[in-house]
């Protein structure tokens, strides 16, 4: 039975169709090679002594490897100061951006909102138009949220992207939902804490997965308005330790001390990506099953 419908799905597809088909499989297959190689090169380059690194490129033998550079790394308190205040800010902003997003994009899904479009044409315009980077460092200095860390968690909290995403989810469940809620004598503020927020799982975790991720890599804001290296996050840290061990011009009086900077920078180079990358990897499979649901919100129109 099961020959036969391999066999019938084999005669459904024509030649253009396999062709179609192959070519789309071969692109694929050079887009994960593509992913895999640098991935596979970076995990590996970070056991590696940097010398044989350099001199003889990646080394499959273990006499070659060395677990030196998560040693230093791991014994860094710096770092572990900034992973746990990238960890904070992550997690704390994401919470923000996500409540935020949710209770701006549930007005804009009624369409008996008065003003609904000109609010939607108000977020699309900021989307494409900015204030620019020193209007909005004068305004963050004039609140005095700069050197705290209001200053990483409060400018990114509402994306329109996301409310955007939010809103089609919205008005992807059924309206008659709302209608038995009111039956029911459900208010709005019950209806969406008790009954709409529990059927938005799928997208709620795209949100907080996105945001996650775009605060974690984030380090432009930190840089521009945190000076208190207590309070600095993980990227900040670790580009600070790459920039102390690498040879500046000028330096060439102590040819010694030069290549061994070298050497420290190629050593910490790698494994400080390693290290980063840990947390987003651990991450996405919890995540998965919802993300997989909910980045196709608004594919389908029912």
């Amino acid at each position: 039975m099961r020959e036969k419908s391999l066999r019938a799905n084999r005669i459904r597809h024509s030649r253009l169709d396999r062709g179609i088909l192959a070519i789309g499989y071969f692109l694929l297959a050079l887009f994960v090679v593509a992913i895999v190689i640098p991935l596979a090169y970076v995990v590996i380059a970070s056991f590696m002594d940097p010398n044989i690194l350099n001199n003889q490129g990646l080394s499959f033998r273990m006499s070659d490897w060395s677990l030196e550079a998560y040693r230093r790394v791991l014994e860094d308190e710096m770092i572990w100061r900034g992973f746990a205040n990238s960890f904070f800010y992550s997690v704390v902003a994401t919470a923000i951006s996500v409540f935020v997003t949710l209770l701006a994009a549930y007005p804009m899904s009624k369409k008996e909102l008065v003003g609904r479009k000109f609010f939607n044409t108000l977020f699309i315009i900021t989307m494409f138009f900015g204030g620019g980077l020193i209007p909005t460092f004068i305004l963050m200095n004039q609140l005095r949220l700069v050197n705290t860390i209001w200053a990483i968690l409060l400018p990114g909290s509402f994306n329109v992207w996301n409310m955007i995403l939010a809103r089609t989810y919205y008005q992807s469940i059924s309206k008659e939902l709302w209608e038995a809620a009111q039956l029911d004598g459900a208010g709005e503020i019950q209806y969406f804490f008790k009954i709409l927020m529990p059927l938005c799982k799928p997208i709620i975790a795209v949100l907080a997965l996105w945001g996650f991720v775009g605060m974690w890599n984030s380090y432009f804001d930190a840089m521009i308005y945190l000076n208190d290296a207590n309070l600095q996050p993980l990227q900040l840290v670790l580009r600070s330790i790459l920039v102390q061990n690498t040879p500046q011009s000028g330096m060439i009086a102590d040819i010694q001390s030069t290549a061994e900077m070298a050497k420290m920078a190629e050593l910490l180079k790698y494994s400080t990506i390693v290290v980063s990358s840990i947390p987003l990897l651990v991450m996405y499979p919890f995540f998965q099953k919802y993300f997989d649901k909910g980045v196709m919100v608004g594919s389908v129109k029912g």
